[in-house]
């Protein structure tokens, strides 16, 4: 068993999408990124490559590579999962928390465990995603950022 951790922080800005766990969230604000700012695919990208020691997503997508430029975080998701599938690896469980002011995330739970549980092919039943605010203080809690946490549990393939 192989136990990654990820973490990813965007700012937000008025009039900019807000996307996580590749579900469009209706808000005021959304992240600022070169892609789309989904910090819970960023954190999950990161736990996934953690879990399997193949680095983190500045490595697997440099900032300073504009092919990256624009690209959907679920696209970036998807290359980050046949890789470490490559590998020899499976997926076992995935948690997610995020860590945002506003809107709230409860009633969009069902919608970002569905598209998770359809972007790694993994059982519904194997992906929590839950939420917290930041109490009003901080960055987040003037809703300035957004963070996501991922913790992610792998296989390896037995011989």
């Amino acid at each position: 068993m192989r136990v990654g951790i990820g973490w990813d922080i965007h700012r937000l800005e008025p009039g900019a999408r807000l996307v996580l766990a590749g579900v469009d969230i209706p808000s005021e604000s959304g992240a600022v990124s070169r892609t789309d700012g989904d910090v819970v695919l960023h954190a999950l990208i990161d736990a996934m490559l953690g879990a399997a020691c193949l680095g983190d997503i500045g490595g697997m997508f440099p900032e300073t590579d504009d092919r990256f430029l624009g690209v959907p975080s679920c696209d970036l998701l998807r290359q980050a999962t046949d890789r470490v599938l490559r590998e020899g690896y499976s997926l076992n469980n995935v948690d997610v928390n995020v860590i945002l002011e506003r809107p709230k995330l409860r009633p969009h739970f069902d919608r970002m465990r569905a598209r998770l549980s359809e972007l790694l092919g993994m059982d519904l039943n194997r992906i929590n995603v839950k939420a917290r605010t930041s109490e009003g203080m901080g960055p987040i809690g003037v809703g300035d950022a957004v963070v996501a946490q991922v913790v992610l549990l792998l296989s390896e393939a037995t011989s």
